[in-house]
């Protein structure tokens, strides 16, 4: 249901029940197109009925223009789309089998539920064979393993394979698309001996032909950044946290993190790369203000649950970076509110709380302070804190894309 779930436009509970709806539009799309008879299914191979190749030609070109253009106006999240993994061997194996399965039994699994639907029986065997497979895949596992799991590509993109671009290759697909459809056009009327009025009489696809063109045209042209999302939060929104509070993380808390080697916050060092060189917090990573909407970070603000705190020197920097990042539509970010200046005053400079004091929050207040100031300056405590903690490596320069394909 993306983007309407994953926005908040619709109720996850009822994703069921419109998957549901949509199974049955579905069903009916594929008995008005002929998918429930075997001989249309199996003609594409005999070169009298090119209906199946221009139905799943037509599915994924208007998928795959809905997903780039709804992608780039921030209505789905690319990330959240899941990938089946590539293994080449059982690939390449399951192609053979359901090539073979196509042929001889004239349905694949979703138009054999089709045509079992409507009384076909020859769709009924094929579903007990389906099955059967099933079962004799799933009981023999260990022995079908090595093939099932062998040569391992991960979520490879053919545009990165052939070395263009998303945008070029779905240009090029959409030509290969347009193609196709005149020439097995033509194979199909010769093949069928169809009489020259009756091509005559056929409704133009000129228009709709011209139409995609163009959008894939325009996607060639457009900036590589939208200028917006859904999620993007508003102005007077993002400064309410500021007034009330919510956008900051105490220095309190940091120390904590990191006198206790937690990695349950991600800091963010954005002064700039100098700076960071010459000292910055144990396990921090380096990102100034200017590439915190650069799409390299994309995946890591969107797919990394844990908070991430931004600090500088004092708020400045931090506060430019917070604001782009909360601004963009980012979740669970903060500004460690004081930045470097204000936890070294509280750590080295500051006298420390009255540890004896009567209420009892500012002695547990200043006992914390005491054993922290204890603890950064014992000799190899800082450096021994950034050996021990994990440290996020920051993504390359170039590109990645999450897959978006599958059938």
């Amino acid at each position: 249901m993306a983007p309407f779930i994953p926005q908040g436009l619709i109720n996850p509970e009822l994703n069921l029940f419109f998957a549901l709806i949509l199974g049955i539009g579905f069903g009916y799309v594929l008995e008005q197109a002929g998918f429930s008879s075997s001989r249309k299914l199996a003609g594409v191979f005999y070169g009298y009925d090119f209906v199946v190749l221009r139905v799943f030609f037509t599915a994924g070109v208007t998928a795959m223009t809905g997903l780039l253009f709804m992608s780039y106006l921030g209505w789905i999240d690319m990330g959240l789309i899941y990938i089946n993994p590539t293994y080449l061997y059982s690939a390449l194996t399951g192609g053979v089998i359901m090539g073979f399965g196509f042929i001889l039994g004239g349905f694949c699994p979703g138009t054999s539920f089709v045509g079992a639907v409507i009384g076909k029986i020859d769709a009924m065997v094929f579903i007990v064979g389906m099955f059967l497979g099933i079962f004799i895949f799933g009981h023999f596992y260990n022995q079908f393993e090595p093939l099932y799991t062998g040569s391992f590509l991960g979520n490879p993109f053919i545009y990165e394979t052939l070395g263009i671009s998303r945008a070029w290759f779905a240009f090029m697909l959409v030509m290969v698309a347009l193609i196709a459809f005149a020439f097995t056009q033509m194979i199909e009327d010769r093949v069928n001996k169809t009489d020259a009025r009756v091509i005559q009489q056929r409704p133009s696809t000129m228009l709709p032909s011209m139409l995609l063109i163009a959008l894939m045209f325009i996607y060639l042209f457009l900036p590589v950044e939208r200028p917006s999302n859904l999620r993007e939060m508003p102005p007077d929104e993002l400064i309410e946290k500021i007034h009330n509070g919510k956008a900051f993380v105490s220095t309190h808390r940091v120390i904590h993190q990191l006198k206790n080697h937690h990695d349950k916050m991600v800091l963010i060092d954005t002064r700039d790369r100098a700076a960071y060189e010459r000292f910055t917090l144990p396990g921090a990573i380096h990102m100034p203000p200017g590439d915190i909407l650069a799409r390299r970070w994309k995946a890591f603000f969107k797919r990394d649950g844990r908070p991430k705190v931004f600090f500088s020197h004092g708020s400045d920097e931090a506060m430019v970076a917070w604001m782009t990042a909360a601004r963009a539509g980012y979740d669970n970010v903060f500004l460690m509110d004081g930045g470097l200046n204000a936890m070294f005053e509280e750590l080295f400079i500051r006298e420390l709380p009255d540890t004896t004091a009567y209420d009892l929050q500012k002695r547990s207040t200043a006992r914390f302070l005491r054993d922290a100031r204890t603890f950064f300056l014992e000799g190899g405590a800082a450096a021994s804190t950034r050996e021990n903690r994990p440290v996020l490596i920051a993504p390359e320069q170039s590109e990645v894309i999450p897959v978006i394909g599958g059938c």
